[in-house]
């Protein structure tokens, strides 16, 4: 539910029954972008610091809001004993069920794993074999995580919190609960789209909160104990000014509702 002027403001108000996952993929992965390519290679080698030394496939991993986007799942699976891909939409759970059922994932995905297995964690795995293994698909909303279990040792959030409302307070809202679903000193890797002001998948609108570095930074600063915000000054389409990707670790506290 990620990448317009929008009538509706509100994450409820948005037509989510209606996103259509084969477009969404279409317009924005099934020809590799270099801007995703090069968000991978920054992920891969944050998680690859962050697990060096690590016994291999020890982590239990979710993908919030995981939508038609295949990509941080995968950049999870050599770490991950359990994985898995939280989703609101039901169009788009049905894509990931598709996903990771026998028959192996979309094609569309293997650039993206080719970029991951430059790197020898993840040449080590076999993807589809993996995915089926080790994935699972879960329809919950992301304000579901609101109480904070804190029960995941590594975790991803692309282009969600600020895709998918105008709502200054269901954005932070929505970085809380994915923040405080992981576990102390666990990595994390978030993605946003700068400046958007809302999106259109198909024939539909959806919403967007506009967000700039500043504004990462502070919603998410609280809850880490590093941090890197990258920059990237990529436009896929009209109505942003390109992508943050946040690469870091949750600290220790606990933050108030």
């Amino acid at each position: 539910m990620e990448r317009g002027r929008v009538t509706m403001d509100r994450n409820a108000d948005a037509p989510w029954s209606k996103f259509d996952p084969e477009v969404y993929v279409d317009n924005n992965y099934r020809t590799p972008l270099e801007v995703d390519l090069l968000i991978v290679r920054l992920m891969r080698d944050y998680f690859t610091r962050c697990f060096e030394g690590v016994l291999p496939r020890s982590a239990r991993g979710i993908d919030v809001g995981a939508g038609a986007n295949l990509y941080p799942a995968l950049s999870m699976l050599p770490w991950c004993e359990k994985l898995l891909l939280l989703e609101y939409a039901h169009p788009n759970v049905e894509y990931l069920e598709k996903q990771i059922a026998p028959a192996g994932y979309d094609i569309a995905w293997d650039p993206f794993w080719d970029e991951l297995r430059k790197v020898p964690a993840y040449a080590a795995v076999e993807p589809r074999g993996r995915v089926g293994e080790v994935v699972r698909v879960e329809r919950g909303n992301l304000f579901d995580l609101e109480g904070g279990d804190r029960r995941w040792s590594l975790g991803t959030m692309f282009f969600v919190a600020d895709s998918m409302s105008e709502a200054p307070e269901e954005f932070h809202r929505g970085v809380r609960c994915f923040m405080n679903a992981l576990g102390g000193g666990a990595p994390f890797a978030a993605a946003f789209m700068k400046e958007s002001v809302g999106y259109r998948v198909g024939e539909h609108d959806y919403p967007a909160y506009r967000v700039n570095e500043e504004t990462v930074r502070l919603s998410l600063e609280p809850f880490t104990a590093e941090l890197e915000i990258h920059d990237l000054h990529h436009s896929v389409r009209p109505g942003h000014e390109g992508m943050l990707l946040a690469l870091g670790r949750r600290n220790s506290a606990i933050a108030a509702p």
